[in-house]
């Protein structure tokens, strides 16, 4: 489970528009949406593509895309 909201902020933060951060990322527009209104999981090839776009360090890839802590959570029903 991603962190969405340390995400977005990112891309907010990047400047970028959602189309520029999809097409650099290699992930199609719609598929990007969905992904950050919770319906799939981010793939490997997604992440890489967008650490790639978004300048990513590996602490905030990690923090965003790997947080176990944020996983426990939810398989919890917490949020």
């Amino acid at each position: 489970m991603a962190d969405i909201e340390a995400l977005k902020d990112k891309i907010k933060d990047s400047g970028m528009k959602m189309t520029s951060i999809a097409e650099k990322s290699g992930i199609v527009r719609e598929t990007l949406y969905n992904r950050l209104s919770g319906i799939g999981d981010f793939t490997a090839t997604e992440i890489v593509g967008l650490t790639d776009t978004l300048r990513l360090s590996k602490a905030e890839r990690e923090q965003i895309f790997f947080n176990k802590g944020l996983t426990t959570l939810n398989e919890k029903g917490g949020t």
